[in-house]
C-alpha cells in the first residue's frame, strides 16, 4: 500500500498531511501522487501554489521530453487542482487563491488542449454551463468548466444571467445532453426551476440531464427543482457529469 512518505514532492506531502481530512480523499491522493512521476508532482505542486510561470515551463518541458499530454493533464494539472478544490471546499483557501491556481492550470492546459484536439481524442460529451438569470457570479461555474474540460468534456459556456430560453437554444443548436446551472444568490435559485420547466414545455426534458450547484444550493433543493444531480464543488461536478453522461448513453 502506498504511503504518504513515498511521495517524492515535499509540497505535495505537506498539502495532503495538513489540509486533507477525509480518509477516502487522503487514500485516493496518496495513491494518485505515488503513481505520478516526480515531474508530474512538480507540476501539481506549482499549480497548487499558483505559480503559472512554473506550470507553463514544466508543462512545456514535459511535452518536449515525450510525456503524453493526457498524463500531464491527469497526473499534473487535474491532480493539483483536485487538492485546491478540497482546500476551497473546507475553507482553507478562498476565491482569490482558487483563481490564482486556476490561472496556473489554464497556463498548462493552453499547451495540452491543442494536442488532444489534433490527436483526435473524442470528448465524452458536450455540457452547457451557465449562471442562471439574474445572477452575475461566475467563479464557481468557471472552475467547474475548467475541470470539465480537463475531464474530457466539451463545454459551451453561456456566461452569467442566462435566461431559460438561452439554455434551451444552446441545447437545441448543439444537441448537448447535459446542462449545468449555477447560482450564488438565493433570490435567483428559483430560476433553476424555471429553466427545467422551459424544457418540459418544449418537450425536451427527457432528453437532457440537469446539474445544479452554487454556495446556497443543496441536494434537497436540486431535487425540488427537478434537477438530476447536485455537485458540491468542481470535482463533484466532473464526477456527476460522467455519471449522467453514462445514463443518457454518451
Amino acid at each position: 500500500m502506498a504511503q504518504l512518505s513515498d511521495i517524492a514532492n515535499e509540497t505535495i506531502r505537506a498539502e495532503i498531511e495538513e489540509f486533507l481530512e477525509r480518509p477516502d480523499e487522503i487514500e485516493y491522493n496518496v495513491e494518485l501522487f505515488n503513481r505520478a512521476s516526480p515531474e508530474m508532482q512538480d507540476i501539481a505542486a506549482a499549480l497548487i501554489e499558483g505559480d503559472n510561470v512554473t506550470v507553463d515551463r514544466l508543462t512545456t518541458q514535459a511535452l518536449e521530453d515525450g510525456v503524453h499530454a493526457l498524463e500531464i493533464m491527469d497526473d499534473g494539472l487535474i491532480a493539483g487542482m483536485g487538492i485546491v478544490g478540497i482546500k476551497f471546499r473546507e475553507g482553507f483557501v478562498f476565491v482569490p487563491e482558487v483563481l490564482v491556481s486556476a490561472r496556473a492550470m489554464k497556463a498548462g492546459m493552453a499547451h495540452i488542449e491543442p494536442i488532444l484536439a489534433a490527436s483526435g481524442v473524442e470528448p465524452i460529451g458536450t455540457v452547457i454551463m451557465g449562471t442562471v438569470q439574474g445572477d452575475l457570479h461566475d467563479i464557481g461555474k468557471n472552475l467547474c468548466i475548467m475541470m470539465l474540460r480537463g475531464g474530457g468534456f466539451t463545454v459551451i459556456d453561456l456566461g452569467v444571467n442566462t435566461a431559460p430560453a438561452e439554455f434551451l437554444e444552446a441545447v437545441t443548436s448543439s444537441e448537448a445532453r447535459l446542462v449545468g446551472m449555477s447560482a450564488l444568490l438565493t433570490t435567483t435559485m428559483p430560476n433553476m426551476a424555471k429553466t427545467v420547466e422551459a424544457f418540459k414545455d418544449a418537450g425536451l426534458r427527457d432528453e437532457v440531464r440537469f446539474m445544479v450547484g452554487g454556495a446556497p444550493v443543496t441536494p434537497e433543493f436540486g431535487r425540488e427543482v427537478g434537477a438530476d444531480g447536485y455537485g458540491k464543488d468542481a470535482l463533484a461536478c466532473v464526477e456527476l457529469a460522467k455519471k449522467l453522461a453514462a445514463e443518457v448513453g454518451i
